[in-house]
């Protein structure tokens, strides 16, 4: 019995010595995979720069680097390289073999480029306003495999703003009317409009505020260097009102009514900021670095001191923590250099937000290029690439390889500190945002074509000859938009337009510009399906197969579009009824294909926002708030006469058949009625389009039908 007990003892030692010393890529790895952190060896070695290593001891795969953020980045690499594992939004879990391919030779990669970003603040209201705490670690697992050490946080600022105006003296009703509601939160926190989408219940707060105090515990535990929002002088509108403050009128936005901005000369400045400042670090601790972009997106700045504004914001954040860094976006004009030239070098990060289309950072190529770049601030080179969490493929795969390297060898690469990812929504093109990922860990200039080769096996875990020519062909195609575009992501699906005669682009910003042809991608979809049952039970192929087939649907309905309009103004009856039953069987068809994956239905949306509450009432608010910001966006003046209607449309399952579908159907028949003699009726597309934002009706995440049979079945379809 004492032996026994000696045993158990031992054994308990032992649990507890493993559990002192597990780290945070011990857990990575037991998430992978349950038993995976056995079969690595971990070294963390202290190093100047960021680097990982691969290698091999005692039958085990060796990972050293200098930090947990750099060892999470070797596993990814292996894992993508050596195993043939791709973890990726759509699967971060995998079986991995029972005993890993070995690593023959010791392979070392090493960056000095400081900083990975990641988040425009667009991404936690278009892909992120309603997860919870499991997909919230999947994503800290995914960015730390990527190299991330720097994302924006904005989960909780609420309860922030909440506090701070509580002792402002605004009633509780008064905070909560300021702020904006859980899909709406990222254009609330820029400064582009207040209260749409809310008033929020006092639980919401709570959860939040939980659910960021986690976010920000991972986070750290990686050595990850969280990126909050600092105090910009943003109040209420209607604080001079309610506080006799000295404020500018920043105008509107798209209908909105901007937030005031404070006076920097406003002795309340300072007292506000302190007030602020002192509320986010009591919730959630100090970081080193805190973004503000006043003005953001057009805010009229007449009358304020733009010298004098930088200079209180800047002061503000240094007297919370001498060592913070500001973060701005550079978009537009913003940040004015006027705010900016005057502050010193160390204390500012400018993200060149569109990077791949609209460089500032100095680039004569650019007519958005500032002839200074961005002075003495540092930068990060930034892929902005999806706009609104549109669905559909697109990139400049190229040309980001091209632009990166030409940053980094220019007068600017001084002060070029890293990438940055700072996409609108997230969890589409997979392919763009592993390739920006890998630039900084690749000291020289690759192929895109030896890339591509080598990002397919790896996605895959094999290859074949019509998927990689599929792949190489996408890539020289919808994949390769011109360098000078500045189109606004990918081409948009005409099935997702509000219907016209004149349906070129469905969002009101796009700046579409032709730039490959339809049929082709349609061929290269019909490619891809040639060796899929060798793929079957893939994961990534099949939601990759999902995603193209679905593209040649829309690029089919972009060449029935303009048969169905010669049809109508030529007065042919038969030929008009022909093409707009085709078009709608079209997106019938899509809707259908899509329903095989979860990532391509607006169930898993919609039953997210419901799932955050805890009574009817709050399931029925967050739901209006996805559905809402999907389709009208706004109310009807934001919708019609501010343009943002459908500029979060999504080719998604449910929505093409209940919302999309039925917009065309109703267009086609006002079309055939004036073709029968009938007088023309203007149709208000708005009423209809609200009904189904107000709409409860439930929809499956998933149908159960095979994807890759499906894929089949629609491709015989559009390919005659």
């Amino acid at each position: 019995m004492k032996k026994m007990r000696i045993l158990w003892g031992v054994m308990l030692l032992l649990l507890v010595s493993q559990f002192m010393n597990a780290t945070p890529v011990d857990g990575l790895l037991e998430r992978i995979d349950k038993g995976a952190s056995q079969k690595f060896i971990i070294e963390r070695v202290k190093s100047e720069k960021d680097f990982f290593e691969l290698d091999q001891r005692k039958g085990k795969v060796v990972v050293r680097g200098n930090n947990f953020v750099s060892i999470a980045t070797g596993i990814n690499w292996y894992l993508k390289y050596y195993a043939g594992i791709h973890l990726s939004w759509n699967q971060m879990q995998a079986k991995l073999p029972v005993r890993l391919p070995a690593v023959v030779k010791r392979e070392r990669h090493e960056t000095d480029l400081v900083y990975r970003y990641d988040f425009n603040y667009c991404t936690y209201s278009y892909s992120m306003a309603f997860w919870d705490w499991a997909r919230w670690e999947r994503e800290i697992d995914w960015m730390a495999m990527h190299g991330i050490n720097l994302p924006l946080c904005i989960v909780g600022t609420s309860s922030v703003w909440r506090n701070v105006l509580l002792q402002l003296g605004y009633t509780k009703k008064e905070a909560n009317d300021f702020v904006a509601g859980p899909a709406f939160q990222a254009w609330w926190l820029m400064n582009n409009l207040e209260g749409w989408g809310g008033p929020n219940p006092d639980r919401w707060y709570d959860e939040q505020e939980a659910l960021q105090k986690k976010i920000l515990t991972r986070m750290r535990e990686y050595g990850i260097h969280p990126v909050l929002p600092g105090y910009s002088g943003m109040v209420p509108s209607n604080a001079k009102e309610k506080l006799g403050l000295n404020v500018a009128d920043p105008g509107r936005w798209t209908g909105f009514h901007r937030p005031a901005f404070l006076q920097p000369s406003d002795p309340n400045f300072r007292r506000i900021a302190e007030i602020y400042y002192k509320e986010m670090t009591k919730l959630y601790g100090q970081v080193d670095f805190y973004s503000m972009d006043p003005f953001h997106e057009g805010g009229n700045t007449k009358g304020v001191d733009l010298d004098a504004a930088g200079k209180s914001i800047w002061k503000a954040m240094k007297q919370e923590n001498p060592k913070a860094v500001w973060v701005a976006q550079a978009w537009g004009a913003c940040p004015y250099d006027e705010m900016i030239r005057n502050l010193p070098a160390g204390d500012m990060m400018i993200l060149d937000l569109y990077s791949e289309s609209r460089p500032q950072w100095g680039t004569p190529d650019s007519r958005d290029a500032r002839q200074q770049g961005f002075r003495q601030h540092s930068w990060l080179y930034c892929m902005l690439l999806n706009f609104g969490g549109n669905v559909g493929l697109y990139g400049k795969m190229e040309h980001v390889i091209d632009g990166f390297y030409q940053a980094k060898a220019s007068g600017f690469g001084q002060t070029l500190k890293g990438v940055g990812m700072t996409m609108e929504g997230i969890e589409n093109n997979p392919v763009m945002y592993e390739l920006l990922c890998e630039l900084p860990w690749r000291a020289e200039k690759f192929s895109k074509d030896t890339w591509l080769k080598g990002y397919i096996k790896a996605r895959y875990g094999k290859s074949t000859a019509s998927v990689e020519a599929a792949w190489l062909g996408l890539s020289n195609t919808i994949y390769n938009s011109p360098a000078g575009s500045i189109q606004q992501g990918t081409n948009e699906s005409v099935f997702c337009a509000r219907p016209s005669l004149k349906a070129y682009q469905v969002s009101t910003w796009l700046g579409r510009q032709e730039y490959y042809q339809p049929e082709a991608v349609i061929e290269l979809a019909g490619m891809m399906l040639k060796d899929a049952d060798a793929y079957r039970g893939s994961n990534n192929f099949e939601y990759d197969l999902v995603d193209v087939v679905r593209q040649a649907v829309a690029e089919k309905g972009r060449q029935v579009y303009p048969k169905i309009v010669q049809a109508y103004q030529s007065g042919e009856k038969k030929v008009f009824r022909k093409y707009s039953e085709q078009f709608l069987h079209l997106i019938l068809l899509q809707d259908k294909l899509l329903g095989t994956r979860r990532e391509f239905g607006v169930g898993a949306w919609l039953n997210a926002a419901r799932a955050m509450g805890a009574t009817e009432e709050e399931s029925r608010l967050y739901e209006w708030n996805a559905r809402v910001q999907i389709t009208t966006w706004g109310n009807r003046f934001a919708a019609n006469d501010g343009g943002l209607h459908d500029y979060a449309h999504k080719e998604w399952n449910g929505l093409l058949r209940d919302f999309y579908y039925q917009r065309w159907a109703t267009y086609f028949n006002e079309l055939s009625a004036r073709l029968n003699g009938l007088p023309a009726r203007e149709i208000d597309f708005y009423p209809l389009e609200e009904d189904w934002t107000k709409a409860h009706q439930y929809y499956r995440e998933v149908s159960g039908e095979d994807p890759i049979e499906m894929a089949k079945a629609v491709y015989r379809e559009i390919a005659d």
